[in-house]
């Protein structure tokens, strides 16, 4: 059902919006994050469902069968309007006023990363961990 109400499949959020990027509103962080902002009715449905925090969702570009995830900042978004930062919406291969569909996800928690510097500058730094430390404690 596109925009005249949800699809309900037991506990889960399944819903197409129409998305414009993150300029058309007054929210400029948005641009430099992975949060889309919903609308009201989103919040609705989410609170009424047993889903696991923090949310998050997995977008779909049918037209191009691309997918991203995301979280959520807010729930001001007109009714059947998403806004997500314009890079995302270029990953997606979206342009403005385009269907997604937005679905709520469980991803799994990451148990290990490994880091590859591009520059030998890397090796420059006194306390790489600390430093990692500190942007991870930033953001």
């Amino acid at each position: 059902m596109l925009f005249g109400g949800f699809n309900y499949h037991g506990n889960s959020f399944e819903q197409s919006y129409l998305c414009y990027p993150a300029s058309f509103i007054d929210k400029p962080q948005l641009e430099m994050g992975d949060k889309i902002i919903m609308p009201p009715s989103a919040l609705d449905r989410l609170a009424s469902l047993h889903i696991d925090y923090p949310m998050l969702f997995e977008l779909h570009n049918g037209a191009t069968e691309r997918v991203s995830h995301c979280g959520v900042l807010e729930f001001i978004a007109e009714e059947g309007m998403i806004y997500m930062p314009y890079w995302m919406m270029q990953n997606l291969l979206l342009q403005e006023g385009d269907i997604v569909r937005v679905k709520n996800a469980t991803l799994p928690k990451g148990t290990y990363v490994k880091l590859q510097p591009h520059t030998k500058d890397f090796l420059d730094i006194s306390n790489p961990k600390a430093m990692f430390v500190n942007l991870l404690f930033a953001s």
